[in-house]
């Protein structure tokens, strides 16, 4: 309650009723957040009435980490809105701006803060002498950590001029997003999975399957299109731990590649199918590195495009009697 007889009270009265510094009050009151009502004969700053509801407020939005410019933003709101006789209440367009704001950069905090952790203890948990090499992976990758790397090795795997939108539904699926609350062993997986995607390749380029370059690109929107409906199919019969066989899962599998080269489903076709996607460059590591992010310690490892595929192919291979798919 201020005492004074004009009404006003002087900075030090108002920084001890709001709680905080004099030099705190100072700070606002230079940065336009707590305009002053009248200085003194001597040129000490006077506020008014409501000064302290706005210090308290302006105290409030900075403890929820709101900068200055955001707390501005929001004091001119609820100015504007009492101007034109509303209440003047904080709660309008600005306020729930940067409360979402701040809520996205404490979400991407915490996750960088829970990956930190994780990689502490994996560095921690490991014998001495392994110490050294993961460091150096896990030194590579930033928290929270990226998928750029990741991209852009399939982006070299994937045929050249392939549609965006096509190439972009296939990065979904390829492409892991890191958990939110790692275990380390998970923080393992990803950074030995990044390490992966930047090594050099062999000879000049991405080794791509030839069954997928023949395809061209726009018939390879339309195979990998078929491909991603045969591997949610088959990863339904991996959940369930069932061993390849024929059914809607390798129809569909077959199906993706006759409408991508524009041919017709017959035994012959599937032998040489099989034979061709035996003899096809494999990234084995790559997929079982996938399975260990995307997997918990202790639960069954979640279907990947990689086991998908082998299953598949497994059931191809059995179904035509053609060579035995090559172990990498």
């Amino acid at each position: 309650m201020i005492t004074s007889r004009d009404g006003l009270c002087g900075i030090g009265e108002l920084a001890e009723r709001a709680g905080v510094t004099v030099k705190t009050v100072r700070f606002y009151s230079d940065r336009g957040l707590l305009p002053e009502a009248s200085r003194s004969d001597g040129g000490h700053r006077r506020y008014g009435p409501g000064a302290l509801d706005r210090l308290r407020l302006i105290r409030s939005l900075r403890a929820l980490g709101l900068s200055v410019p955001e707390v501005r933003r929001v004091l001119d709101e609820e100015d504007e809105t009492r101007e034109a006789g509303g209440e003047g209440a904080p709660g309008g367009g600005a306020l729930e701006a940067a409360v979402a704001g701040r809520l996205r950069e404490l979400g991407s905090e915490l996750r960088a803060l829970r990956w930190r952790e994780a990689a502490l203890r994996l560095v921690q948990e490991c014998p001495p002498g392994e110490r050294a090499g993961r460091l150096r992976l896990i030194g590579a990758v930033p928290a929270p950590p990226s998928t750029a790397p990741l991209v852009r090795f399939w982006r070299g795997w994937l045929p050249p001029r392939m549609p965006a939108r096509a190439a972009g539904a296939f990065l979904d699926v390829a492409v892991p997003q890191p958990p939110d609350d790692p275990a380390p062993d998970q923080v393992l997986a990803f950074a030995r999975l990044n390490a992966l995607t930047l090594a050099p390749c062999p000879g000049t380029a991405q080794p791509q399957p030839e069954a997928h370059r023949t395809a061209g690109a726009q018939g390879s929107a339309v195979l990998y299109a078929g491909l991603a409906e045969a591997y949610e199919l088959a990863g339904a019969h991996l959940r369930r731990g069932r061993d390849p066989q024929p059914g809607e899962a390798l129809d569909g599998f077959v199906a993706a590649y006759t409408s991508a080269y524009g041919v017709r489903d017959t035994p012959d076709f599937r032998r040489r199918l099989a034979g061709q996607l035996a003899a096809d460059p494999r990234i084995d590591r790559y997929w079982e590195l996938v399975a260990e992010v995307l997997t918990p310690p202790g639960r069954r490892p979640e279907p990947t495009p990689g086991s998908a595929h082998d299953w598949l192919l497994a059931a191809l291979v059995a179904q035509t009697g053609a060579p035995p798919v090559p172990m990498t």
